[in-house]
């Protein structure tokens, strides 16, 4: 059996025996229409199950779609994942749906989304930027007053409203309770300073805390490790060095559950471990080290340049996790 056809504005008129036109002033509440005729409508549309096409009405009248859209650069990464189910939890009590698009961290496909969302007419739009994108080209769009907001990290190129972390506070923080619990040789786990603007805040944080305390930096201390596997065998890397550290900074949320994985196949329950962001194996990290313990980092908003708010993120059980001030 084939697929039932959905029924369209057309078939309400023939049941009815108006106008498509009339159907449409109807749904629209755009012009005088007798109220029999409305009442025989809507009821026709109840019994047929017609739903109309909201997208090609708003294009029509100007409207903007009931909808914010989403960029973020991976699916697959558990803090991204995080961040969409925040944004739908907060939408979705104003009747908002929350379209999410992935970048794959390309500035092209970034680019292609922006295009697709915007012919949709959303709302809004969120974008995680890619690490490679700019944005001038929304600079239309901020003056109409579309609202646009970057997440995690700063536009390029477009003075916007942001939510990004103290990346290179909250590092230097988290570091420096390594330092404060007597490690001197500290491993630094996750993505080298590249264009990305995380990385690079991150790593210098990771300086910052080295240098304050008079300590050298060693290259041989740094391994690179975006994904979950790539992160447990940098790991491992480093435990296997002549002069291993005693503690690991991780860059980011899979950097420490594979920082997390090595550790545990390794059986390595002396070395500490601090990460950035939050990390959904809290459970298990209970008890690696001398990093357990509250440290506050921090995580602020940028509306148009300034902070105007900000509250205590704390690294907990050697793991970032948000909680309210």
């Amino acid at each position: 059996m084939g697929r039932m056809r959905r029924p369209t504005m057309t078939d309400v008129a023939r049941e009815v025996g108006v106008t498509a036109k009339t159907v449409s002033r109807v749904l629209n509440d755009d012009g005088p229409v007798a109220v029999e005729t409305r009442e025989r409508v809507m009821a026709a549309v109840k019994k047929l199950g017609y739903q109309p096409n909201l997208m090609a009405r708003n294009m029509r009248v100007g409207a903007r779609d009931a909808a914010i859209g989403l960029i973020i650069p991976e699916m697959g990464n558990p803090f991204f994942g995080t961040v969409a189910g925040g944004v739908e939890s907060a939408i979705r009590s104003r009747g908002l749906t929350l379209i999410v698009g992935s970048s794959s961290e390309t500035a092209a496909l970034e680019q292609s989304l922006v295009a697709t969302f915007l012919a949709r007419r959303v709302s809004a739009l969120m974008i995680v930027p890619s690490a490679t994108s700019e944005h001038r080209g929304l600079r239309g769009e901020r003056v109409a007053g579309l609202p646009i907001v970057f997440l995690d990290r700063p536009a390029v190129g477009l003075t916007a409203d942001s939510v990004v972390s103290a990346n290179r506070e909250g590092s230097r923080a988290g570091v420096a309770h390594l330092i404060a619990h007597g490690h001197r040789r500290i491993g630094f786990v996750g993505d080298l300073p590249a264009s990305l603007y995380t990385r690079r805040e991150r790593f210098q944080g990771y300086r910052d805390a080295l240098d304050r305390a008079g300590l050298p930096f060693d290259r041989s201390l740094v391994e690179t490790g975006h994904d979950q596997d790539a992160a447990a065998r940098a790991t491992l890397r480093l435990l296997t060095l002549s002069d291993p550290p005693t503690a690991l900074f991780a860059a980011n949320n899979l950097a420490s559950m594979g920082a997390v994985v090595a550790l545990a196949r390794a059986r390595r329950t002396d070395v500490a471990l601090v990460g950035f962001d939050d990390l959904p194996l809290a459970e298990v990290l209970v008890g690696l080290g001398e990093a357990a313990q509250d440290q506050p980092l921090g995580l602020q908003v940028n509306v148009h340049g300034k902070t105007v708010a900000s509250r205590v993120v704390r690294a907990r059980q050697v793991f970032a996790r948000r909680e309210t001030p």
